[in-house]
């Protein structure tokens, strides 16, 4: 099978969405001259016409809210911000009007649009431009939020969320754009809500999203050589989370580890332990352990951004920890 960047997958999988169905379009910032920010549409603009890959001004709110209301008269935008940072200036967009109108028309309106871009950390952007939403967005019933942690997910995940009939927050990475990864040439779908279990263990189980799955794998890695089985499970979506799946999990090993890039408070991991503990606590041998972001905004110097962020290190004690070692 064929490797591929995870661009070129998140870009495959908007060109043949377009293909197929004349209402789907992209549009942002430096899309469609530049070939986009980290050139994800690189070369869409030619194929596709200024019509349907359209360059924005830097005033998310304003496209945002152009996207929300094509959406409601039956187009399928696709919405690229440059970062998710940006996309707090398009939030009253985002929850007041694409999450919350399918309710508050009763049914008539359905908003299929996809806010994506990049997501967390990407080296020294210090604190304004390092942020961590998921949580943020996940909190909003109206949202679906992906985060996908490779080529192969990433296309499958994007094709799924731009036929769906919600709004999809697609979060993506800086630091992956360049990863490759094994990607059928054939067509193919991944549902939305499903976890996949990206490495099976017995001893402890890893959950994790994103980028930080990279993290959990490596960890595992190291565990393995000191003789402990750990579990990890990419839950490649945190709206709706695949909660059955961690249970059957937790069920094996008895114990769990959450690990995520964002701040610990009213966190995605926050709510995977009040899950566990409330529908799985019979089978805990230990309490459930957390990785997260320190408590501070990210620094900018790289031996700060060491410590606040999840890292093997940080992974390997917490595990420690739940294993009473």
């Amino acid at each position: 099978m064929r490797e591929i960047q995870f661009r070129e997958a998140l870009r495959e999988a908007l060109s043949e969405e377009m293909r197929r169905d004349p209402n789907v379009f992209l549009m942002g910032e430096e899309v469609a001259e530049y070939n986009g920010a980290y050139k994800v549409s690189q070369g869409m603009l030619d194929e596709f016409g200024p019509q349907r890959v359209i360059d924005t001004p830097i005033a998310e709110l304003g496209f945002a809210g152009i996207g929300v209301g094509a959406a409601m008269n039956g187009l399928r935008p696709v919405v690229e911000f440059m970062t998710f940072n940006f996309s707090l200036v398009a939030i009253d967009q985002i929850i007041n009007s694409a999450a919350k109108m399918f309710s508050m028309s009763g049914g008539q309106y359905s908003v299929p649009i996809v806010f994506r871009g990049p997501t967390g950390n990407a080296g020294q952007l210090a604190a304004q431009h390092s942020q961590n939403f998921e949580n943020w967005f996940a909190n909003c019933p109206g949202l679906k939020v992906v985060v996908p942690s490779n080529p192969y997910d990433a296309k499958g995940l994007l094709k799924s969320s731009i036929r769906d009939e919600d709004p999809v927050i697609f979060m993506e990475s800086e630091v992956m754009y360049g990863d490759k990864g094994a990607v059928p040439e054939n067509e193919y779908l991944i549902p939305i809500g499903v976890a996949d279990v990206k490495k099976e263990g017995n001893d402890v189980t890893l959950v994790t999203f994103g980028k930080i799955t990279k993290v959990a794998l490596a960890a595992a890695q190291e565990l393995a050589k000191d003789g402990i089985s750990a579990e990890v499970i990419d839950l490649r979506t945190v709206r709706p989370i695949d909660y059955q799946a961690i249970i059957n999990s937790v069920k094996k090993t008895n114990r769990l580890v959450v690990v995520e890039e964002a701040w610990p408070l009213a966190s995605i991991s926050s709510e995977i332990a009040y899950h566990v503990q409330r529908y799985a606590f019979d089978y805990l041998d230990a309490p459930v352990a957390r990785v997260t972001n320190k408590d501070v905004p990210l620094p900018y110097a790289p031996t700060l951004i060491e410590v606040v962020l999840p890292n093997v290190k940080r992974t390997i004690e917490a595990v420690n920890s739940v294993m009473y070692r």
